[in-house]
């Protein structure tokens, strides 16, 4: 029956870590650029957009399609750099647990 009591501290423990590092990735902004630097996008690390910065020589209304692809590209970069910080994050909420690789808590 201890067994079953500290398996359960454990989990409450893990379960208060995962909502501080929920509340923690709203506030860590990652940026994401495409173009050389000429568009960027910044998120939360949870995904929220935040803001863009666009190079003023950019905008060509003739060029509208070149401006609206690198904003995409640009936010993706952001979203994958987000995704390492969850992970990293992730990680460290995790040590020492015995979760099989791959499988996804949240």
């Amino acid at each position: 029956m201890r067994d079953m009591m500290g398996l359960m501290k454990q989990a409450q423990a893990m379960q208060q870590k995962m909502a501080d590092m929920q509340a923690e990735l709203e506030t860590i902004e990652v940026e994401g650029a495409a173009g050389g630097g000429m568009v960027t996008v910044t998120m939360t690390a949870k995904g929220a957009l935040k803001g863009i910065r666009i190079d003023p020589s950019l905008m060509v209304p003739d060029e509208r399609e070149i401006l609206e692809d690198l904003i995409v590209a640009a936010a993706a970069d952001a979203r994958g750099r987000s995704e390492r910080v969850m992970q990293e994050r992730m990680a460290e909420v995790t040590k020492g647990l015995p979760i099989p690789p791959g499988m996804k808590l949240f």
